[in-house]
């Protein structure tokens, strides 16, 4: 799951948190957490959730990349312990403007409708391609560029949408200030005219008290 190391970005952590619960309360066995972002990993932790690793959130485009890998590597790990794992991945996605919606979405095992539908396609020449290395290697290595596409495109959708939030929450931020400027001007503007008030009351006052004198 990806969320956010720095805060400022709204409700961003806390409605990603809500889909990551919901979605653990439907599964059943054990689960092992991967969080992207210290923010995401406090949420899930005050809810009770154990996290297994604690990654860091990428500060750019270039930093995505090497993130994925270790990512990977993790996932690797855990299927060589059990094959048959379910891996679902979290993580907003921007719509407009700063707009976003959370996401679940499952990458393992794969979807066995999309598996049916790309065993029945013809292909389109009779040059068969040629597996060299064994269909199961093969196999992996495209699974691997399939899990490998996926993370980095969550990746990069969850820092779009953590940058538009936090600019949107900046900005809610500036409006608030400038409200309670405003405010406090009318505020010293009306006891400046008081004071002002007050001032002229009393030489008036005085000057009438000495007017009345004999």
């Amino acid at each position: 799951m990806f969320g956010s190391d720095q805060g400022l970005v709204g409700s961003f952590n806390d409605q990603l948190g809500k889909v990551v619960q919901h979605k653990l309360e439907e599964l059943s066995g054990k689960n092992m957490i991967l969080a992207v972002g210290e923010r995401i990993q406090s949420r899930l932790r005050d809810a009770g959730y154990q996290q297994e690793e604690l990654y860091t959130v990428p500060g750019s485009v270039n930093a995505i990349a090497p993130l994925v890998g270790t990512l990977l590597a993790a996932v690797e790990k855990l299927l060589e312990k059990e094959a048959m794992i379910q891996l679902y991945l979290f993580y907003n996605s921007p719509e407009s403007g700063e707009i976003y919606h959370s996401l679940s979405k499952r990458l393992l095992p794969l979807d066995v409708t999309w598996e049916r539908e790309i065993r029945s396609t013809v292909w389109p020449t009779k040059a068969l391609p040629e597996m060299l290395s064994g269909s199961n290697t093969v196999r992996w290595a495209l699974v691997r560029e399939y899990l490998f596409v996926s993370l980095f495109r969550a990746c990069a959708e969850s820092l779009a949408s953590e940058n538009a939030s936090r600019l949107s929450a900046m900005q809610r931020a500036e409006k608030n200030i400038d409200n309670m400027l405003e405010e406090l001007s009318r505020l010293y503007n009306n006891r400046r005219q008081s004071g002002i008030d007050e001032e002229l009351f009393d030489v008036v006052s005085g000057f009438n008290a000495l007017s009345d004198s004999p």
